[in-house]
């Protein structure tokens, strides 16, 4: 191991455990672990290639270099290794096991060199994720940008407070590029800039991260996708939602223990181990100096401004006498940098002279009137006031135009909000390119693409002082509807983002959204156009899981209906995601039965395909959910007609895939094939209304359910590798999908790998509390089914037991699958009257519900407990046996056949037919033409060998 260790000379953390390699120590949340020689070899060698697989004979190779050993010792360590890291154990997963590759080390890994340079790893999509472009060059900031990286080091939290305008912000950007490197890239910059409600800060960090968080409270569940994470978190702009804020914070600093967390805030968050860092104005020269050029250019605040000035189209003659000017200036405006800029700004337009004589006066009266304000305070709204005052006429409506928008703008964006008839679009981009030059507007960059922002503390200014209503209103009115088109258009999008980059310039688009919301639904706002936004931001809302959000906009908008918008698309629209906020948020299924069947009238009445389509979508899903698969069924036949007839390239997969789960559940194995192939064949490209596919990841449901339609044909290699790409493909892409885990997780116990059941349910477990209630206990009747499989099987059935009653107190009712295993377990604990009084049960739900996949296992499993029981009739355990059988034969399911007939074939043999036996059993054993190493496969084949 002398090589391994001399490339592995760091501290390598994963979850709890901390791994000093060059001293061989592992410890557990500071505890030292024991472990043996060989055994800590063996994590020293996979912990050296984290997520990659390697051999068996690698891995022995390295761990016995000189020496020749058998497999079983590298089981036996392998074995020890898990006991002691605890895998396995609440959802932990560390060492994977690759059926006949290997072994591989799947736990997030962080390192520490030699030289204490930390190394993260997180998502490939996180670097550097919304960090707006650092200026090409800062006045005045260098030692303090190398403190806060420090400090940030050192103390992991670290709140930047400062001023208004004193430039908290870009000192916190050129941190973030400072410290890139030292986090691997991962550095996440969220502006809070844009939000209102101290409610929606845990949501938009969520949000940013790309996490489908369906819980209320959306904290928890981030705060546990960020315990194993080693990440720079910058949260800007903190003062206004500073209860929210500062408990988010705090939380992720006492339960993340390799998070970062620099913010920026007007005042400090006052949570524990927060450290201040005070940003002060830049250095100015006193009343009192002895101006020169040279000297007064030590002064970072007049640095700024001459280089401001330049940058403005000044030309500053270097003379004392002007830098007696300038410096004058700064010393009035306090050493703000942004009042600074402001004032250099004008040098151009003005010149040097009469730009000091216009801010002095205007500020001397401004002191007047605002004793009683905090200087800084007076000083940048008299600066705001007199800059305000210097614009043109066209430029003052502009600005106050571009005050609509809440967060950053694009020229386009600005284009098409602002420009009507009185106002073209030379005159708009004239506008802003005159008030970039003079400050007012300031770029915003997001990777390549040129945003540009009002400055809160401008947009606030210009807001209060514009007081033409009607002005207000028709900017704002035109501002809705171009983010109304703009979800339309970009709703299909949505679900495909894949990168915090990506997202975050989405979600800056969403700040505008709400704004336009709350101005739609204000006292003076267009209920209409409010209508009309709220139908389609709510599926927006619902598809980023922001679902607070979304209840309340749907509720609003439909209190607001009037004659005009009732009956409409709109309500359809709204009444469709209430339902699936109603069903799946709330549990409240009356609710949303009653909200489903208004869409439904509405779309029914409309005669219209496309409109049909997208209330038949969420009442499949409704009725799917309920465990009404046969109604199900029907509502995919009808999208698949009303998708054909509307021809959306979009909607035909998308519907072929639901006929396709439907008709798998119903248990026509061969149609079921076909149609999600069909789906997977077509190559979608939206068109109008795509916006009701929010969400619904119908190529990735198709891929798992097919998975599971393969497995159940006798396909099981094909299943196997099908489920494990899709699984692969998700994570490299950053999605999440929780029915893709689920279904993976059903099919490995099916397969009889409990290895990747384990690796699937390791991967439920940690978004466990990303999820609601309902699928938290969910989560744990896995882990109960998985214990019946690994040989716990009083464990398994008491889980499942008490799992299954909580289910059923909150509406759950896709439980056949927990039934089976627990029918299985309490039939191996001899428990027999408790296990034919549940098959008894889940025989006739089945039936009325139409999962009828499962009903030839019911059926086995009943002739096989019949069998077990004591003078029971044999010939009623027979029958079952040949129900199954003949059942399994009519759906195609080539899996459940062999099961019946291995079955079967063992009650023959006990009534002294074994020829009868043989002739059954061995057509069907013939049938599978892949991998025969399956636990079935195996049973069957064993029973055939003493046949024969």
């Amino acid at each position: 191991m002398t090589d391994l260790l001399a490339k592995t000379a760091e501290t390598v953390s994963f979850g709890p455990f901390s791994l000093d390699a060059g001293k061989r120590h592992l410890t557990r949340d500071g505890v030292p672990v024991e472990l043996g020689t060989r055994t800590l070899d063996t994590l020293i060698a996979l912990v050296t290639c984290p997520g990659e697989a390697i051999s068996k004979k690698d891995l022995m190779a390295k761990v016995w270099p000189d020496v020749t050993v058998s497999e079983a010792s590298l089981r036996f360590h392998i074995a020890n290794l898990r006991k002691a890291l605890g895998d396995g154990i609440d959802g932990a997963r560390y060492v994977a096991t690759l059926g006949g590759r290997g072994y591989c080390f799947v736990a997030p890994v962080s390192r520490m060199s030699g030289l204490g340079g930390r190394h993260a790893t997180l998502d490939d999509s996180l670097p550097s994720a919304g960090v707006p472009s650092r200026l090409a060059r800062m006045v005045g900031r260098a030692d303090g940008i190398l403190a806060i990286a420090r400090e940030l080091t050192a103390a992991r939290f670290v709140t930047i407070v400062g001023a208004g305008g004193v430039g908290k912000t870009t000192v916190a950007v050129a941190v973030g590029h400072e410290m890139v490197d030292a986090f691997a890239g991962a550095v996440l910059f969220v502006d809070f800039g844009a939000l209102s409600d101290p409610s929606l800060v845990a949501g938009s960090v969520a949000s940013m991260l790309g996490l489908s968080v369906q819980a209320a409270n959306p904290a928890p569940g981030l705060i546990t996708y960020l315990r194993d994470k080693r990440i720079l978190l910058i949260l800007d702009n903190c003062e206004h939602l500073m209860e929210g804020a500062a408990a988010l914070a705090g939380d992720i600093f006492a339960s993340a223990p390799q998070v970062h967390i620099l913010a920026t805030s007007r005042e400090a968050l006052r949570v524990e181990g927060e450290k201040i860092y005070r940003l002060e104005p830049l250095a100015f020269p006193p009343e009192d100096f002895e101006f020169t050029t040279a000297t007064a250019l030590t002064f970072p605040a007049v640095q700024l401004f001459m280089e401001r000035a330049a940058a403005g189209g000044a030309h500053l003659a270097a003379t004392n006498e002007n830098a007696g000017v300038v410096a004058s200036i700064c010393r009035r405006l306090d050493g703000l940098a942004l009042a600074i800029e402001l004032a250099a700004g004008r040098v151009g337009t003005y010149g040097l002279q009469q730009t000091a004589a216009l801010l002095e006066e205007r500020l001397a009266l401004l002191w007047l009137g605002q004793r009683t304000a905090p200087p800084r305070q007076q000083t940048l709204k008299a600066t705001l006031d007199w800059s305000y005052r210097l614009l043109s006429d066209l430029e003052r409506r502009v600005l106050r135009h571009l005050a609509v928008f809440n967060g950053s703008f694009t020229l386009e964006t600005a284009r098409a909000v602002l420009v009507c008839e009185t106002l073209t679009e030379i005159d708009v981009f004239r506008a802003i390119d005159s008030l970039i030059a003079k400050s007012m507007v300031t770029p915003h960059g997001f990777g390549t693409s040129p945003h540009h922002r009002l400055l809160d503390t401008t947009r606030a200014y210009v807001l209060e002082i514009s007081d033409d209503d009607v002005e207000r209103a028709t900017v704002a009115a035109r501002h809705a509807d171009h983010y109304r088109h703009w979800l339309e258009i970009t709703g299909v999008d949505w679900p495909t983002l894949k990168n915090a980059a990506e997202r975050s310039m989405h979600l800056v688009n969403l700040a505008n959204v709400r704004a336009a919301l709350e101005w739609c639904f204000c006292s003076t706002g267009d209920i209409k156009i409010g209508v009309e936004l709220a139908a389609v931001a709510v599926q927006v809302f619902w598809a980023k899981s922001l679902y607070s959000e979304a209840y309340s906009w749907a509720n609003r908008a439909i209190l607001a209906l009037d004659s005009s918008t009732r009956g409409g698309i709109e309500e359809m629209r709204l009444q469709a995601t209430l339902a699936l906020l109603f069903r799946f948020v709330r549990g409240d299924i009356e609710a949303a039965d009653k909200a489903l069947n208004r869409g439904l009238t509405i779309a029914i009445e409309r005669k219209d395909d496309l409109c049909l389509l997208q209330m038949l979508v969420p009442v499949h899903a409704f009725r799917t959910h309920t465990r009404d698969f046969t109604g199900a069924l029907q509502y995919a036949k009808r999208c698949a007609a009303a998708a054909e007839k509307d021809g959306d390239p979009a909607a035909i997969p998308f519907a072929l895939s639901l006929l396709g789960i439907s008709l798998h559940f119903n248990g026509d194995l061969k149609e079921a094939r076909t149609s999600l192939e069909r789906g997977r064949r077509r190559i979608p490209s939206a068109k109008r209304g795509s916006a009701i596919y929010l969400g619904a990841r119908y190529d990735i449901a198709a891929s798992i359910a097919l998975a599971r339609n393969l497995w159940l044909q006798g396909f099981s290699s094909q299943a196997i590798v099908r489920a494990r790409e899709t699984v692969q493909y998700c994570a490299s892409m950053n999605i999440s999908h929780a029915v893709l885990l689920n279904w993976a997780f059903s099919l490995s116990l099916w397969a009889g790998d409990l290895h990747s059941a384990k690796d699937y349910l390791g991967m439920i477990g940690a978004r466990a509390a990303l999820n609601s209630q309902s699928r938290m206990v969910a989560i744990d009747a896995f882990k109960g089914r998985l214990a019946i499989c690994e040989g716990d099987i009083e464990g398994g059935v008491d889980t499942l037991q008490d799992c299954l009653k909580t289910l059923r107190v909150r509406g759950f009712e896709l439980l056949t699958e927990y039934q089976i295993s627990l029918v299985e377990g309490l039939i191996a604990l001899d428990r027999r009257k408790e296990a034919l009084a549940l098959i008894d049960q889940v025989i006739p739900s089945v039936q009325i519900g139409g999962d009828l996949c499962y009903m030839p296992e019911i059926f086995r499993l009943k002739g096989q407990l019949l069998r077990s029981i004591p003078q029971a009739d044999n010939n009623n355990a027979k029958a079952y046996l040949e129900r199954s059988l003949e059942l399994s034969r009519r759906q195609g399911a080539l899996a459940w056949e062999l099961r019946s007939a291995t079955d079967l074939a063992a009650h023959l043999i006990s009534q002294g037919q074994a020829e009868s036996a043989r002739t059954l059993l061995k057509p069907v054993f013939n049938q599978f033409t892949e991998d025969r190493d399956t636990p079935d496969l195996k049973a069957a084949g064993e029973l055939l060998a003493v046949l024969n």
